[in-house]
């Protein structure tokens, strides 16, 4: 069973869709009580940093969500602005982020880029920077959906999971401890957005 966190931000039933696909039975998550017995959890969300923070702040889960991360440590994945929510701050606001990540969120360069396009919209092969469970039996080519105008900057390398080319390199997804988190969207991403939540619900 997987605990995907609603706090508003994000059409779930995406989410809840693609998981049935590879046979996975979901539940939603909108209050502190619903965390309490999770054992697996997905954040997603899009939008803005500070609204999501808001959000998530208002629904009272986040005393559930840190104790599930950081004393639990069950396995937790974020996706999009889920996953930027994990590090401490984003260039787009002014609220702290939750902070699971030691990393900020940062806007694409377009100074050192002239031309580049931002939001970021469309298909994007990665390729794997560290072994991991979640990554094995990689499809050849992966590639994933991303529609994001900020992304993540680790303070350390090694918490990179998968790398992808937009303007320079950035992280697609992360791997620390029990957290995962990716900048793209697995629901919208076909067979492999699909091998991805596999490996993820199997993995732990």
């Amino acid at each position: 069973m997987i605990t995907i966190v609603d706090y508003g931000t994000s059409n779930l039933g995406s989410m809840k869709n693609m998981l049935k696909k590879i046979g996975v039975e979901t539940r939603f998550a909108s209050t502190p009580a619903d965390i309490d017995d999770a054992t697996k959890i997905i954040v997603p969300g899009v939008g803005a940093f500070d609204a999501g923070m808001r959000a998530l702040n208002e629904s009272g889960m986040v005393p559930a969500l840190n104790r599930k991360a950081l004393e639990e440590r069950v396995p937790i994945l974020g996706v999009c602005l889920g996953m930027q929510l994990m590090t401490r701050r984003s260039e787009e606001g002014e609220l702290a982020g939750l902070g699971w990540i030691p990393a900020d969120t940062v806007r694409f360069d377009q100074q050192s880029h002239p031309g580049l396009r931002v939001p970021h919209m469309g298909w994007s092969e990665v390729v794997v920077r560290k072994a991991e469970p979640i990554c094995a039996d990689m499809p050849a080519e992966t590639r994933f959906y991303f529609a994001h105008s900020y992304h993540v900057a680790c303070d350390d390398p090694q918490d990179v999971l998968l790398e992808a080319q937009y303007g320079g390199t950035f992280p697609a997804a992360v791997a620390r401890g029990n957290i995962r988190a990716a900048q793209f969207h697995p629901e919208k991403s076909h067979r492999f957005g699909m091998w991805l939540l596999r490996n993820f619900v199997e993995a732990f």
